[in-house]
């Protein structure tokens, strides 16, 4: 089983090369949550990135907002579907992850799941060929995969929510935290925009969506991978893995931080991208479900 090495004295030096994502499965969970234990006291900015199997509905009816659609479909899809993978990665203010990893490299974590069965659970087709030409395993998630309601609890005792001393960092993460909250009650999701984040605010005081950021910096645009390129931020391991996506989410946000904040982004917190209207209160219409 993984267990945490000795500190060793050598520490991120920026190489992204040096980063080692650990794959986390049911056999090494308990470890890996030990291990995630004795870094949060020092490393308070919490990056994460969920796979998930796509979008399969879309709800018919008239709604007030756009975003009173967004959540009605997010909601509607999260309540059906199963989570595939979670990245986490943690750092300190300047960026610099846990040495933690083998032999006291930098580490990210890969958490792989059970549960998830493409050839009967609903899906999107296009979504699981996406995952599957970017490595993801779905055998191997059957046969090794970790329970999700145990990752669950151990995040729970983690020391990584209800404390309003993290800062979680995100991109474009509604349906990241939908899946998460509705790991962490045992319930569908609120039927309410207000509802729900009742519950993100409980579980993650403080949290950032950089595609909400990515409003303020006019030359910025795209997708997380763009948006990394355009930063000259390297990535580490493949696109559409959880744990090269939540690395690449950490990294981006402390350059977008560092170079269009100038440190401070405190006035930007608490909203996610698609799901806080702007107030302009235009109704939207659906006549058609997937």
């Amino acid at each position: 089983m993984s267990a945490s090495p000795p500190p060793a004295s050598s520490s991120d030096d920026g190489k992204p090369a040096d980063v080692e994502i650990r794959e986390v499965y049911a056999y090494n969970l308990e470890a890996e949550f030990a291990v995630i234990r004795e870094a949060v006291d020092t490393h308070r900015y919490v990056a994460m990135d969920t796979e998930f199997p796509g979008i399969v509905c879309r709800p018919v009816g008239t709604f007030r907002t756009n975003d009173a659609l967004n959540y009605a479909t997010l909601k509607a899809n999260v309540d059906m579907l199963k989570l595939i993978q979670l990245g986490l990665t943690l750092s300190d203010e300047d960026g610099a992850l846990p040495p933690l990893g083998t032999g006291g490299r930098p580490c990210a974590w890969q958490f792989n799941f059970r549960g998830f069965d493409p050839r009967s659970d609903p899906a999107n087709a296009d979504s699981i060929d996406l995952l599957r030409t970017s490595g993801i395993d779905f055998d191997r998630f059957a046969a090794d995969g970790a329970d999700t309601g145990r990752f669950a609890e151990l995040l729970m005792s983690s020391g990584v929510l209800l404390n309003a001393d993290l800062q979680w960092v995100t991109f474009h993460s509604g349906y990241d935290f939908g899946y998460l909250v509705k790991l962490l009650t045992g319930r569908n999701l609120p039927d309410t925009i207000p509802g729900f984040f009742e519950l993100v605010r409980v579980y993650f005081p403080v949290l950032y969506d950089i595609k909400h950021l990515m409003r303020y910096c006019n030359s910025l645009h795209g997708g997380l991978s763009k948006l990394g390129e355009l930063l000259g931020v390297d990535r580490v391991g493949t696109c559409h893995q959880a744990g090269s996506d939540s690395l690449l989410t950490l990294r981006c946000f402390t350059k977008l931080k560092e170079v269009y904040f100038r440190g401070s982004t405190e006035n930007y917190a608490g909203v996610l991208y698609g799901l806080l209207s702007d107030g302009g209160g235009e109704q939207t219409s659906t006549s058609s479900a997937h």
